[in-house]
């Protein structure tokens, strides 16, 4: 009988979803383990071979989980909003809920033939207004609440009404835009409007001014990631720096709650070193800097070497800072403003990795407080204005962008350490080093002269902090996250406006759905998408969305016209897989405590950043609240490497006659001509071989084309690049399961290299993992009789020895994300088996339980056919004895005056007696001996047997 894959795993898909297999409810009786993947935006190009990388993965853990007794959570759905969907429809005209549909059935086609673990009943996707529901209600939690310090907490905002109301702003210790003072009196004083404006300085929702990345001809902001050269990534359009009002979430008060739970998970240490990075804690001085000649104008700086103040040779302002205008003086007006508008042009992560030196100077001059030396005010863009306070003091003698900046603009450079050297490398000052200071001819009462650094910052801070110029701070890189998007196709805001102050619909209305609009556009006065809905207006009264044209600021208010970005949706998504069907909470609190948190995490290193940070917010937000069961949302994180296409190529030979057929010459003749080479569909090409018929009718262009063989043969060359469909290296996932099976394709995928490494697709290779499960099919059934081969017959030593060393090894291999590894210890053993010609029944169902994660279709079949109940699924995992393993025999190379003649087979625990009689005893050593005289015999048990001959 053959191994008829497309038959078996056509049965086995339908059974499970007959039998609700991988349906899961909360069960006390059993452990939990909960995996979760990063969940797929459904593109209309579906799946290559490179995603299900990630999913096959997490599958074999979930699956070899299940099988040690766990209650496994492993489900699956869709980020549905985003940009691309609603670009298609503006091209198109059809709306993004039809596309993103049709897109996500393909989706999920795909996905259920690769034979996934998925508990489809807990599908969610984020354009479901069932399911963002619960996002516009975290939305409002964040708008009504605020971030206490000392509690290190989210705390409701009528709670801190109750101390603006008692005692202004005294004693309150809470995160917050700008610094406010006033008192309760003040407060009360207050008009309702005022008090709401107040309060948005400190809310964690909150409507505030920052610079965004504006992309005009996509109409919309758009994130870092999303912008490369200074283009938008989709379509290629220029994007600006531009200071808008934008909804805000307060990220940065969760900054150093962010940085400790970092130590509570189990992730790679240069994950969390990328997370340290980007939150960016640090340590240092705030210090004012008097503007000359501006009696109440003052400059902002922090430093973390407030020692180096006697070296401030100048000042530099970030393009976006307000203090520009503030200090330009006339003269330089027009070159300032020219190098802001160039500036606009330039993302943040442009200017950080340009070490090009520019700037313009603002005419105006800061006064030193420590040397009362006025020092000049420049602009640069190697400043930025959302980190720190927007403004830095250069000191060029020991830092390597201020340093370039002097020697660029001819400006003073003063060493203050001794035994530095001013170059173009930054001097890292040791501990020990000596401050010379102050400079000489200025006169300060702080002196630093023979104090190490360490000792010289904690000097400086001191005398900076009772001069009262400034104050000892911690500041992070953390920004706060924009979340506001001019885009349609994404959640609403449950937001009305009133006196042009926010107001949030009340909870009980949610969820609050997106309209119908006629297009996907920005109008034509400049507004956002929704603002050609026409029923878009809040009416108070009824609380219920009515007709804009009714709107009369008494009684009926405009709505919200931004939506929400990409990551609104996927900030929480695992706490909804819970408890994905509750009309009544984001999560039943039970419910919560059962699951707790996401056990293993799977996902691409590109969400190393903005992701993760966002995702762990939300859940500290929610768990402030009791929301959330566990503080850290994933305990465990594993990042899947990238599969990388084999393109191939083709030979054009070069013909100035363009309307001649071309002409194509195989790899090994081409260095007879020139050509060009050309990327061919993949597809079309097998172990390097072209289909010539199908390359022919791949172009109108290439019918006619003839072609120069090697042989009978054309030969392409290839090379490993990234998997992309203008390469024509995309090889889709279906065809591998078409011609070889949906078990092949798993198999193969974990077989190419570790999980978290980058490894090249290359199709040649996909026939051994065949071959081994064609293997394990000829070990029950014989492939010309049809013969049911196993039985009960007892099992060698030998073969068992085989089967418990498979179980020690894949055991501790899946527990490593060793899978490559683990399925060449399948192949090893399978070919051990089939060589003892093992028919033990009870051994092979070891065999078939331990491969059931990796190839769960043929395993349910066998373990069916051999007599196994229920689904493999839950049949319990293998436990190695290693009383198996133990070693009864050992082979020996027995040599004669050091040259190694034969090999003999001795007990483990033979004497050395025993082992020189066995030897002796042998026909082969008389024949060595013949007529010589035996001077000695060395033996060292297990390694070697040396007779010395005269």
């Amino acid at each position: 009988m053959e191994y008829n894959f497309r038959e078996i795993e056509k049965k086995w898909q339908q059974q499970w979803v007959k039998n609700k297999t991988y349906h899961v409810e909360e069960d006390a009786q059993k452990k939990k383990y909960y995996v979760l993947n990063m969940f797929p935006y459904p593109s209309g190009a579906g799946l290559h071979v490179g995603h299900p990388l990630g999913y096959i993965a997490s599958d074999i853990y979930a699956r070899y989980k299940r099988q040690n007794g766990f209650n496994v959570l492993n489900p699956m759905g869709y980020d549905a909003y985003g940009l691309p969907a609603e670009q298609y429809a503006i091209q198109t005209g059809q709306h993004p809920s039809i596309t993103t549909e049709e897109n996500i059935k393909h989706y999920r086609e795909q996905l259920d033939k690769i034979g996934f673990s998925f508990d489809w009943d807990r599908e969610i996707r984020t354009c479901d207004p069932a399911y963002y529901k619960w996002t516009q209600w975290a939305f409002i939690k964040m708008f009504q609440s605020y971030y206490d310090n000392d509690l290190q907490k989210a705390q409701p905002i009528t709670t801190l009404v109750q101390h603006f109301e008692t005692k202004g702003t005294d004693g309150l210790n809470v995160a917050q835009s700008e610094e406010l003072q006033f008192t309760a009196e003040e407060w009360k004083a207050m008009t309702e409007l005022q008090q709401q404006q107040t309060l948005m300085n400190y809310r964690i929702a909150y409507l505030g001014e920052t610079m965004v990345n504006w992309c005009a001809g996509l109409g919309t902001v758009l994130a870092n990631d999303e912008v490369v050269d200074g283009v938008s990534e989709r379509g290629g359009y220029p994007v600006v720096q531009k200071k808008m009002k934008q909804w805000c979430l307060r990220v940065s008060a969760y900054a150093q709650r962010l940085l400790d739970g970092l130590e509570k998970v189990n992730w790679t240490e240069s994950l969390k070193e990328t997370q340290r990075n980007w939150i960016g804690r640090s340590q240092g001085t705030e210090v004012q800097f008097k503007v000359a000649n501006h009696d109440d104008l003052s400059l902002t700086v922090f430093t973390t070497r407030a020692d180096t103040m006697f070296g401030v040779t100048f000042m530099v302002l970030a393009p976006e800072s307000e203090y520009v205008s503030q200090v330009t003086t006339p003269e330089q007006a027009t070159a300032v403003e020219e190098y802001v508008d160039a500036t606009k042009k330039r993302t943040e992560r442009e200017r950080i990795a340009d070490r090009k030196v520019t700037g313009v100077f603002t005419g105006s001059y800061a006064v030193n407080p420590l040397t009362g030396e006025n020092i000049p005010i420049w602009v640069s863009d190697y400043v930025l204005a959302g980190y720190g306070t927007g403004a830095i003091m250069a000191v060029p003698a020991h830092d390597s962008r201020d340093y370039a900046f002097a020697k660029h603009f001819n400006l003073p450079i003063i060493p203050l350490i001794e035994g530095a050297d001013v170059s173009e490398e930054s001097y890292d000052a040791k501990e020990g080093i000596m401050i010379n200071s102050p400079v000489e001819g200025k006169q300060t009462p702080l002196s630093l002269n023979g104090l190490t650094v360490k000792e010289a910052i904690a000097a400086t801070r001191k005398y900076v902090v009772e001069q009262g110029i400034g104050r000892v701070r911690v500041n992070y890189r953390l920004r706060d996250a924009i979340f506001s998007r001019q885009r349609y196709w994404g959640e609403p805001f449950p937001v009305y406006y009133q006196d042009g102050m926010p107001h949030m619909i009340p909870e009980e209305c949610l969820p609050l759905e997106l309209p119908e609009i006629d297009k996907y556009e920005p109008t034509e006065t400049g507004e956002p998408p929704l603002g050609r809905a026409k029923k878009w207006a809040w009416d108070v009264e009824q609380n219920k969305v009515v007709d804009k044209s009714l709107v009369n600021n008494s009684t009926i208010f405009p709505l919200e016209l931004n939506t929400m970005p990409g990551f609104a949706g996927s900030s929480a998504y695992y706490l909804r897989y819970m408890d994905p069907h509750n009309d009544e909470a984001l999560v039943d609190k039970k419910v919560a405590a059962y699951w707790q948190n996401v056990d293993l995490y799977v996902g691409g290193t590109e969400h190393a950043t903005g992701h993760l940070i966002y995702s762990r917010f939300w859940n500290k937000f929610l768990h402030d609240y009791g929301y959330s069961f566990k503080e850290e949302p994933f305990e465990k994180l594993v990042n899947q490497g990238m599969i990388q296409g084999r393109s191939n190529f083709v030979y054009r030979i070069n013909n100035d006659d363009h309307s001649a057929a071309p002409v194509f010459v195989s790899l090994g003749l081409k260095e007879q001509y020139k050509t060009t080479p050309i990327h061919v569909d993949v597809n079309m090409v097998h172990g390097d071989v072209l289909d010539i018929e199908a390359f022919k009718a791949w172009r109108p262009e290439y019918k006619q084309a003839e072609f120069i063989l090697e042989g009978d043969k054309y030969v392409c060359s290839w090379a490993i690049e990234k998997m992309s469909k203008s390469m024509y290296n995309v090889v889709n996932p279906d065809m591998i399961v078409e011609q070889y099976g949906a078990d092949t394709l798993r198999l193969y995928e974990m077989f190419l290299g570790p999980v978290e490494a980058s490894k090249p697709w290359d199709t040649n290779g996909i026939d051994g993992c065949h071959r081994f499960l064609k293997k394990l099919w000829g070990l029950v059934y014989e492939y010309r009789t049809d013969q049911f081969l196993p039985n009960d017959d007892e099992p060698t030593k030998e073969q068992l020895k085989s089967v418990h060393k498979l179980i020690k090894k894949v055991t501790g291999d899946i527990e490593q994300f060793s899978y490559n590894t683990a399925i060449s210890a399948f192949m090893i053993c399978i070919n051990e088996l089939a060589q003892s010609k093992c028919t033990n029944k009870e051994l092979l169902k070891d065999v078939i339980k331990l491969l059931s994660p990796f190839a769960p279709h043929i395993s349910e079949e066998l373990w069916h056919v051999l007599g196994g109940e229920d689904s493999v699924c839950d049949a319990q995992w293998p436990v190695c004895n290693e009383e198996y393993l133990k070693e009864s025999d050992v082979q020996m190379t027995v040599s004669f005056n050091g040259k190694a003649r034969f090999q003999m087979v001795f007990g483990i625990d033979d004497s050395r007696e025993a082992i020189e009689e066995k030897v002796l005893a042998d026909e082969r050593t008389q024949k060595y001996i013949a007529d010589k005289t035996i001077i000695k015999t060395i033996i060292v048990p297990k390694k070697i047997i040396n007779i010395v001959l005269k």
